[in-house]
């Protein structure tokens, strides 16, 4: 008896102890200059949720704002007590790109976006550019209303080369300098990560819960 007590108590305290220790992930500082992650750190609100989303044109983007409002309402929480934030790849792309890019690259038709107000594909980012009579909960899942609300958005570089590369074959153009001004025509916003999949966990770690939106 005298044993089985011991082995248990064991147990029970192993048991105990490991929600700690999960959640007792180093913060390591990257050892190159070329990404700041120093923002993973301010995630500390009283509720934390990573979205990875899709096709941001599909009109996901309302889930975030959904989340955020319920938080409002439910809570009475403020926009600042909360984080939100937007996981984008490669077709969520699009979002995160200024106007020059969708009018260069000729994003609207090689993601079969067209523009609502001209019914051709769009030549500009339609996710921030919102008629100001559009219904409230289409002005309010826009990508400006949403990163006022400090909703993050970030665009993974991975996918960012992998569609830099697509662009420059179809335009016979460099790689590399097709990446670098991709890279440079991103919304200021938004934060480039080395990898999506890195930084969905690195979020959870930071307790972020996750919602996928595909």
């Amino acid at each position: 008896m005298s044993s089985r007590r011991i082995f248990f108590g064991a147990l029970a305290g192993s048991l105990a102890a490991l929600p700690a220790t999960l959640q007792a992930a180093p913060r390591r500082t990257p050892r190159s200059e070329e990404w700041d992650l120093r923002w993973l750190d301010d995630l500390k609100g009283e509720h934390r949720q990573i979205f990875d989303v899709g096709p941001v044109h599909e009109g996901l983007l309302h889930v975030p704002m959904n989340w955020l409002n319920a938080h409002n309402e439910v809570y009475g929480l403020r926009d600042d007590q909360l984080n939100a934030v937007v996981g984008l790849a490669s077709r969520g792309f699009p979002a995160n790109a200024s106007d020059a890019l969708w009018e260069k690259f000729g994003i609207g038709e090689r993601y079969e976006i067209r523009d609502p107000e001209i019914g051709e594909w769009a030549t500009r980012n339609i996710m921030v550019h919102v008629p100001a009579d559009a219904p409230a909960m289409v002005r309010g899942m826009s990508v400006p209303a949403l990163v006022d609300r400090g909703v993050i958005f970030w665009q993974c570089d991975n996918s960012l080369r992998g569609i830099a590369e697509r662009a420059a074959r179809t335009m016979d153009q460099d790689p590399e300098e097709v990446y670098q001004e991709f890279k440079a025509g991103l919304l200021p916003h938004v934060k480039l990560v080395p990898a999506h999949t890195m930084l969905v966990g690195l979020c959870q770690e930071r307790g972020c819960t996750y919602e996928m939106l595909f």
